[in-house]
């Protein structure tokens, strides 16, 4: 069960946003993820996918491991290495993506830049709890 008790106890660093605006811009980020990946799926090509596929259900799997070890068990730490272990699977992701289909890499870009921005935060919650 995600702790939001647990989560409004803590030192937050510059910059946090309000906590409404995460279900708007997962649902945002979410949706550029699927149009990516059915970018990917229908671009007929020569060139094998299968390393594309395997980066993007890791770095889907990091990303969904990332809510219980971060709300549930409190694990700020390792919260934090996999959203760093997310960062760079994403970015072999879309640089896979990208030899096969420009626009599933475009599409990747704002969930890539969200979860940098989601690394700082969760690296200044560690630092600063």
């Amino acid at each position: 069960m995600i702790d939001l008790n647990w989560y409004s106890t803590l030192n937050l660093p510059p910059l946090n946003p309000p906590s409404w605006i995460f279900a708007p811009a997962w649902t945002a980020l979410y949706t550029t993820i699927f149009i990516s990946l059915i970018l990917f799926i229908i671009k007929r090509t020569e060139t094998p996918k299968v390393l594309g596929y395997v980066l993007f259900f890791a770095q889907i799997l990091l990303n969904l491991g990332w809510t219980p070890v971060f709300f549930t068990f409190h694990k700020i730490g390792l919260a934090l290495a996999i959203l760093i272990l997310m960062d760079i699977l994403v970015y072999f992701n879309i640089k896979e993506f990208y030899k096969i289909s420009k626009k599933s890499a475009y599409f990747l870009i704002p969930y890539f830049l969200w979860i940098i921005f989601a690394t700082y935060l969760n690296a200044g919650i560690l630092v600063l709890n």
